[in-house]
Parts: structure tokens; C-alpha cells; sequence
């Protein structure tokens, strides 16, 4: 007799009543910070990058989402993340895997009409092999390295290619990624779009990629013919010296679990690294950090617009708040204070926290109850 065995709680089917705390994501504000982004393009295509599930926020929905507004180019950073995307969203959008292809993978891209994304002398022998075995032409994007040293083809191996390499292999796009596009200033822009523009002359003439989100804002020397915004889409700011051009797009809740006053000198929290220099009121809170919250990120939550400092240290799964400044009785259980959302955005997180925004996002954890809005 086999016992049956219970299997944890996927984010997609905790309830709001059940949940700990709530991620709503306005699908509607990634749309709208899409269309904003295409206006800055002025007429260049703009594609959707969903890797890490849609940054932490939901790669089918947000695909979706998109593909409502026209977009039909997609990016993702893994086999695995592309092969879900095309059951998700059917034959039509062209879905680009950017880390390329795990030796020996090849028959599954080809299986789900993937794009790799070639970085290497080595990804595009056995791409082309692939494609002469399997009797066609396979779409390729050849990724070189303009100067950011992660991923691409070196300049070097670009130079050395053989006449024949790209046997089987059908080039639709030849792209790179820009270091350093979030300061508009700087001189490694430059750099890299000249040396961008020396190796593609090398390669099969194909449509050409520069612009990540912030590359959108440096202006048209650095559009070609297709865009690849990711942190701008879900609400990041991709101008950090100026003010936000984009929608919000989350607010994170939790829930109040549990009320109480405290003593003057009690000690609060782990190792008791908060002492009460006077009676105060305290509530705990229903997320720490095995749900992404660092321990260095921003150390307050809201309430009608009333800040509630953390005192003592975030725990694996509960934050204590002084919740003085509010009237006695005005937090009950269950009533949800704002982590993120209009008092306390994403990069005002990040900020506290030595990190990016793209961090705060990837790093939210599967145990909220997600609500979708503006769909």
C-alpha cells in the first residue's frame, strides 16, 4: 500500500484568505510601461524580457500581457524558462533563450521552436550541426561581447570564424548588452557601441540589438532594430539619477499576526538587538526573510500612511513593527500593512538594502497569495 504524500503550496494556489502576505501585480501598469517604452523607441521594435519568471512576477502572465499589446519577441535566460514560455503562449511569438544552449540540448529548442541566443564559437558549431542533421535552417541570435565580459562571442573568436560556420544556421538577429547604460555619461557607452558596430560587420547581415532598458534612454545613436527592456517593464527605474518615468507595478501586504505592549527594557526580537527605551506597541508580521525580504532592506511598513518601524531583526518568517504612532486598536489581526507600494517602491527597498531593484523583485518568495489586477 503506497502512501500519498502532500505536496507544499504553489504561489498560484495559496488563497488570500490562507496567505501570509499578498503580491498584487498590475498587469495593467506593465502594459502601459511597455507602450511608454515603444514611444521612447519612436517606431523600433520592442521585445519582452521575462527571464527569472517574469522577474519574480509571473512569465506567462506577464508574456501575456504583452502579447496583448502587440509585442511578439520575447527573452528568457534558460532552456527550461523558453520551453514553458511556448506552452504558455502557442507557436506564434519568437522566444530567445539568452544563457544559449546546454551541450546536447539542442533537439529540445528545436522541439519547442526556440531562438538560441549563440555566445560562443563552440554553442554555434553545434547549433549549425544541429540544423545540417536536421535538414534545415535553425534561427539563430549571435550575442557578441562589446566590452562587458559576461557573454558573446570575444572579439577574437568573431574575427576567427570560418566561411562556413554558419552552415544551417539562419542568423535573425546579432546583439549585445550594454555594462554601463544606466550613466548616461559615461564613456564605456561609446566604446561599446563602436565596438559593437565593428563586429557586426563581420557577421551575417541580420537585424541588430543594443538597447536594454536603460539603453532606451540614451538615445537614438543606440537603437537598432529591436529593444530588450526588462527592469523597466516591471516598474524599476531606468534613469536612477532622474525622477521614474515608469508605472509601479507591485504592492507587497502582510499580515498582522499578532498584537502586543511592551515594557520599558524588554528585549525585542533575536539576540534582543532592540531595547525598549520606553512602553511602546508592538505587532509581528507575517513575512521575513525565507520570503525575500533581507535582512538589510528597508526597515519600516506602512499604514495609511502612518511609517512602522522594525524593531529587533527580520526572522525567517516574521518582522516585528512599533506600531505606537497608530490610535490603540486600530491594527487588529489580519489587517495587511504596505512593504511596497506608493509609500516604499522597489528602489526605495533596494536602496536600504545596498542592492537593485532587480534583486527586491527576483528574490520575492512563493509563499504570497499573487493577485493579478488590470488584466
Amino acid at each position: 500500500m503506497t502512501e500519498a504524500k502532500a505536496s507544499l503550496p504553489q504561489s498560484d494556489t495559496i488563497t488570500e484568505a490562507a496567505a501570509g502576505a499578498i503580491l498584487t501585480i498590475d498587469l495593467g501598469a506593465i502594459q502601459e510601461n511597455y507602450r511608454r517604452l515603444k514611444a521612447k523607441l519612436g517606431g523600433v521594435r520592442c521585445a519582452g524580457v521575462v527571464k527569472a519568471d517574469g522577474y519574480g512576477l509571473g512569465a506567462r502572465q506577464v508574456a501575456a500581457a504583452l502579447v496583448a499589446e502587440g509585442c511578439d519577441s520575447f527573452f528568457v535566460a534558460h532552456l527550461t524558462e523558453g520551453v514553458a514560455l511556448r506552452e504558455a503562449l502557442g507557436p506564434q511569438p519568437q522566444i530567445h533563450v539568452l544563457n544559449g544552449l546546454p551541450p546536447g540540448s539542442e533537439p529540445e529548442a528545436i522541439a519547442a521552436d526556440l531562438v538560441p541566443v549563440i555566445n560562443s564559437a563552440g554553442q554555434l558549431k553545434a547549433w549549425s550541426e544541429a540544423g545540417q542533421k536536421a535538414g534545415r535552417k535553425l534561427k539563430a541570435a549571435i550575442q557578441v561581447d562589446s566590452g562587458m565580459s559576461r557573454l558573446g562571442m570575444a572579439p577574437a573568436e568573431v574575427e576567427a570564424l570560418a566561411a562556413d560556420a554558419f552552415a544551417g544556421v539562419d542568423v535573425v538577429l546579432v546583439m549585445s548588452h550594454l555594462a554601463r547604460a544606466d550613466e548616461p555619461t559615461n564613456a564605456a557607452n561609446d566604446a561599446q557601441l563602436k565596438e559593437f558596430e565593428r563586429l557586426r560587420k563581420m557577421l551575417p547581415k541580420a537585424p541588430a540589438s543594443l538597447d536594454n532598458s536603460s539603453g532606451i534612454f540614451l538615445g537614438p545613436r543606440y537603437r537598432y532594430d529591436l529593444a530588450r527592456p526588462g527592469a523597466a517593464l516591471y516598474g524599476i527605474n531606468p534613469t536612477p539619477d532622474e525622477a521614474n518615468p515608469m508605472l509601479p507595478v507591485v504592492r507587497l501586504e502582510a499580515k498582522i499576526i499578532q498584537t502586543r505592549s511592551i515594557e520599558k527594557g524588554a528585549g525585542v526580537g533575536y539576540g534582543h538587538a532592540f531595547l525598549a527605551s520606553g512602553p511602546l506597541r508592538a505587532a509581528t508580521i507575517s513575512l521575513g526573510y525565507a520570503d525575500g525580504w533581507h535582512r538589510r532592506a528597508a526597515s519600516a511598513a506602512w499604514f495609511e500612511g502612518v511609517r512602522l518601524p522594525f524593531v529587533g531583526r527580520v526572522s525567517m518568517d516574521s518582522i516585528i513593527l512599533d506600531i505606537s504612532a497608530l490610535p490603540a486598536g486600530r491594527l487588529r489581526e489580519g489587517d495587511l500593512v504596505e512593504l511596497l507600494g506608493p509609500s516604499q517602491s522597489v528602489d526605495d527597498a533596494a536602496g536600504h538594502a545596498g542592492t537593485i531593484g532587480y534583486e527586491i523583485l527576483t528574490s520575492l518568495g512563493p509563499r504570497f497569495h499573487r493577485r493579478y489586477i488590470n488584466e
